[in-house]
């Protein structure tokens, strides 16, 4: 069981991940952000993703905050392209003792997503505040935004910010662009929207390019994704239904959810009698 609510940092979010089956774990997608986590007695950080990442051994309980996309470096105090792709050990990062205080403050809370959340406001307090040109960056790329125009407006050059990017996000702003679309383009699906429209919408080209870049990204086709629950619904407009011999007019035609098909674009019913 996964739940989350919004930090009292600006921003972040507070999670909790109680024990599952281990047939229920799902991959953890790239989505931009850096986490600090507490499980069992210990505490690490969760770098920024450029591919999934399937949690290993036995089931077990997590708590975590998740910072901004561009924030956590600063609070952690590493640069983001350091912990790519990885999960390391807090001490790997702060002194051995000053951990060992935490994690036994964390123990012996009542709630550990809480008391994590207490160690971050307290490192963001002494931490500079975020940088506004990062979060403008953010912003602009998960709007859609091009990286060359973006960087225009912000008015950095390109070296520069594939610099400012590789500290601040762990890659470059063309990356960070691809986890953004990814993030909202699973935001659409799970919604109910279909995959094509899903696709014009979160910018790809078509719907052959959401499924490579959903495959490249998640490892997984974007149905699997999902749950494998997904129904496209297929508009009345689209479908011709003849009751008794009568073509129905659409207004009386049911709206019908038939299952995805893989590599088809496109579901048309012709022909269906309701009165056999």
């Amino acid at each position: 069981m996964y739940e989350e609510r919004p930090s009292r940092l600006t921003g972040a979010v507070v999670w909790q991940r109680t024990p599952e089956h281990p047939e229920g774990v799902r991959p953890v997608l790239p989505d931009g952000c850096m986490d600090l986590l507490f499980s069992e007695g210990r505490l690490l950080v969760a770098g920024p993703d450029t591919r999934p990442y399937v949690p290993g051994g036995r089931p077990r309980a997590w708590a975590g905050v998740r910072f901004f996309p561009g924030t956590g470096p600063a609070l952690l105090g590493v640069p983001a392209h350091e912990l790519r792709d990885r999960r390391v050990e807090l001490t790997d990062l702060w002194p051995a003792a000053r951990v060992r205080r935490l994690r036994g403050r964390i123990e012996a809370a009542p709630d550990p997503a809480t008391a994590l959340e207490d160690v971050a406001l307290d490192r963001a307090a002494q931490a500079p505040p975020p940088d506004p040109l990062l979060r403008r960056l953010v912003e602009c790329l998960d709007a859609g935004r091009p990286v060359a125009a973006t960087a225009g407006e912000l008015g950095i050059g390109a070296r520069q910010l594939h610099r400012r990017c590789l500290t601040a996000f762990g890659y470059g702003p063309k990356t960070l662009a691809r986890v953004l679309r990814l993030q909202r383009a699973l935001a659409l699906a799970r919604s109910g929207i279909p995959y094509a429209e899903t696709a014009a919408r979160a910018g790809y080209a078509d719907q052959p390019h959401l499924a490579r870049d959903v495959r490249q990204l998640a490892g997984l086709p974007l149905g699997e994704l999902l749950g494998g629950q997904r129904c496209e619904q297929v508009d009345a407009v689209a479908v011709g239904v003849v009751h008794g011999g009568v073509p129905l007019p659409p207004e009386r035609v049911p709206r019908l959810q038939l299952p995805v098909v893989p590599g088809a674009h496109q579901v048309l019913v012709h022909g269906v009698d309701l009165g056999r």
